[in-house]
């Protein structure tokens, strides 16, 4: 690209995806909003990384300033090695990028879709004829090869959108709400297909609200709000953080202050959260806490209408974190 500095190419050890102090501010003299406040990120070659957090975050942001979509204010995000400011379009040559809107070609058919993509990224004709045939193959879309893409469901129509992300062999793939609005069943194939992916070595960054799919394919999470890094950690190490083997909640009829005030001094409780006629107890042990609380609630002349005892979830974590208000 004319004018674009002189590309040095990234070493075999080098993080694909680095971000260091980014920072992004939008607004005027009048009003200015911090989107991005100092994140640093790394990403490990061959890594499947989660950036989770509430409406409002900043993930967005961060995925278009990684993407070279969105220009940092300050800090620095790299991807192989590249700063994405001043080398974006060698950046945009080595990433595939799924976001949440279908942006497939709807004059074209599957495989067109797939073909004249990868020629669009440079790929030779014999080789963009070829990786279309593989993916078509790879996401279970051979037989749709000559639909016109208006005839897809969501759930085709996401895999397409993810099989035309690689087919110029990205060395990173950004994932935006892949599953977003899609059944059940295509999501669990969806998860088979990009779990494959991570096997094969692919760098892949993904940011969803669905804390069952960053359990089951992230190897590591950040949690972030408000601009700024939380929570960093494989999806067990997060759950530790919480410093409790079981989460017990139970819902009652009644004013719930004395009986949370009643099961935070019981043995083995470690922390103790009220909302409207639930109480969320975290425990240490779970032999003998829960029958507890339900005696100590029947003693205080209050009805348990439920009572359950399970393990603390990725969910748990994140709204400890960042809350449990509504967001915009």
């Amino acid at each position: 690209m004319i004018g674009e500095p002189a590309i040095i190419p990234s070493a075999a050890t080098e993080s694909p995806i680095r971000a260091e102090q980014l920072r992004k501010v939008y607004g005027s003299r009048h009003e200015t909003v911090i989107a991005v406040d100092g994140l640093d990120l790394e990403v490990r070659r061959g890594e499947f990384f989660g950036l989770l957090g509430p409406n409002g975050a900043g993930k967005s942001t961060t995925i278009g300033m990684l993407t070279t979509i969105v220009v940092p204010t300050g800090g620095r995000a790299l991807i192989a090695g590249l700063d994405v400011r001043h080398h974006a379009a060698a950046v945009k040559r080595r990433i595939g990028v799924v976001s949440q809107a279908n942006t497939l070609d709807r004059s074209l058919t599957v495989w067109e879709n797939l073909y004249y993509h990868g020629r669009f990224f440079g790929v030779p004709r014999r080789r963009a004829r070829l990786r279309a045939d593989e993916l078509l193959e790879q996401f279970a879309l051979s037989e749709r090869a000559q639909s016109m893409v208006f005839q897809l469901s969501g759930g085709l129509a996401q895999r397409l959108m993810i099989a035309r992300a690689l087919v110029h062999e990205p060395e990173v793939l950004f994932l935006d709400e892949p599953t977003s609005g899609i059944d059940p069943q295509s999501r669990i194939n969806l998860w088979r297909i990009l779990g494959d992916l991570h096997e094969a070595g692919q760098t892949t960054l993904l940011t969803t609200h669905n804390m069952d799919e960053a359990d089951k394919l992230c190897e590591r999470i950040a949690i972030i709000d408000n601009g700024k890094a939380l929570a960093l950690g494989s999806p067990t190490e997060l759950k530790q953080t919480l410093g409790a083997d079981t989460l017990i909640t139970l819902t009652i009829d009644g004013e719930p202050a004395p009986l949370a005030e009643r099961a935070a001094a019981l043995a083995g409780v470690r922390a103790v959260e009220r909302e409207g006629q639930l109480v969320r107890v975290f425990a240490t042990r779970s032999e003998g806490v829960l029958a507890k609380l339900v005696e100590t609630a029947t003693s205080l002349g209050l009805h348990v209408r439920d009572a359950a005892s399970h393990p603390p979830s990725l969910e748990t974590v994140f709204l400890t974190l960042t809350g449990r208000e509504y967001r915009e």
